[in-house]
């Protein structure tokens, strides 16, 4: 059902508080993460339209040379272009200083802001992809994981934002810490 945006219940154009009650119930009946994140991506679609929605897991060790984040795909709505298991290094940005260092939300919208973001944005760019919700998912004070949305959009709404929040929520119980996941990112 659609609910308009001055509804109280609406967290999105199409996502509500009832939508987002029968996800819940689902995630707990969901036999394994595949599964649960599968249902979520259904989710992330009626909210924020075409697009990717993946999950990395932070797999950064004490070996790992310092001020630098090692990432593994651990979920991705397209295996194809972006399969699991991937991994990338990612140097102290603004990207993982808000992530990583503060653990706070990333949003960035419109080309040339996800161009000078993503070292491997010339992969999604075919994709139409242009706006980004990255939410981090925290054990304690540490990100263990982002919960990655991108989108064929100009930008998100913060009810949009809010809404993706809680998809990461429901996300973070199919999601542990790597074993042996140490990082100290000290932004400068």
């Amino acid at each position: 059902m659609l609910m308009p945006r001055s509804d109280p219940t609406a967290l999105g154009p199409a996502l509500n508080l009832a939508l987002c009650a029968n996800l819940f119930d689902a995630m707990s009946e969901a036999p394994d993460a595949e599964v649960a994140l599968t249902q979520i991506d259904v989710y992330r679609q009626l909210l924020a339209g075409p697009g990717i929605f993946s999950i990395q897991l932070n797999v950064t060790t004490r070996d790992d040379p310092p001020d630098e984040i090692l990432l593994q795909r651990f979920y991705s709505s397209q295996q194809g272009q972006f399969p699991v298991q991937g991994r990338k290094r990612k140097t102290l940005t603004p990207w993982t200083e808000t992530l990583f260092a503060r653990g706070r939300v990333f949003i960035a919208e419109g080309m040339a802001a996800l161009e000078q973001t993503f070292d491997d944005y010339e992969q999604m760019r075919p994709l139409g992809l242009n706006a980004v919700v990255n939410v981090p998912l925290m054990k304690e004070r540490m990100c263990y994981a982002t919960f990655n949305v991108f989108g064929t959009r100009g930008g998100w709404q913060p009810s949009e934002v809010v809404a993706l929040r809680l998809l990461a929520l429901a996300a973070a119980r199919w999601v542990s810490p790597a074993p042996g996941l140490s990082y100290s990112l000290n932004p400068k």
